[in-house]
């Protein structure tokens, strides 16, 4: 089940991008939303705060995909900011 596979994905990762998890599932963002908001319901995924534009505007004409970020959630402190669309591997 794809479910399963994005539970995986995140809890591997530890964090990815909505585009992240779109590319690396073969699903649609739309696709995954309502999964994710299952699972962050579940208590097992965050969404991260949106980051602040890199250009330092806000004209909101960033692809709104590599904005939504999500994480898994084991109760670690792994909330200080990073960009989502650069994936986050463990120890670095």
């Amino acid at each position: 089940m794809i479910i399963e596979r994005l539970s995986a994905y995140l809890n591997r990762h530890r964090r990815a991008s909505l585009n992240q998890l779109s590319i690396a599932l073969a699903a649609s963002p739309d696709a995954l939303r309502p999964m994710l908001a299952h699972l962050e319901r579940k208590g097992r995924v965050e969404k991260l705060p949106p980051p602040r534009a890199a250009c330092g505007s806000s004209c909101c004409r960033c692809d709104r995909g590599a904005l939504e970020a999500w994480r898994w959630a084991d109760g670690s402190a792994d909330d200080d900011a990073g960009c989502p669309g650069v994936e986050q591997r463990p120890g670095t």
